[in-house]
């Protein structure tokens, strides 16, 4: 699965403490692939990594101030099941 997102409100002068506090999720996963960028982030793992990071990552980033958190989640290689 590959996980995209953003965290708002932004802040151009310095990263916030929930786009910190999700960099921390992602750094300390099983995932992959991960890219952190000023307006947007995505990783790659296992289904059921990715799904306990995207519920960390709003646990963490709401609690310290998130307002919003954008994300989208793509199933790799999807074929049937």
């Amino acid at each position: 699965m590959r996980l995209e997102f953003t965290t708002e409100p932004f802040d151009l002068e310095e990263p916030p403490e929930h786009a910190l506090a999700a960099r921390e999720v992602l750094a300390a996963g099983p995932l992959e692939a991960v890219d952190v960028g000023p307006f947007g982030n995505t990783a790659e793992g296992e289904e059921e990594a990715v799904i306990a990071a995207v519920a960390e990552l709003l646990r963490r980033t709401v609690a310290v101030g998130a307002t919003r958190v954008s994300l989208q989640v793509s199933v790799l290689g999807a074929g049937p099941r």
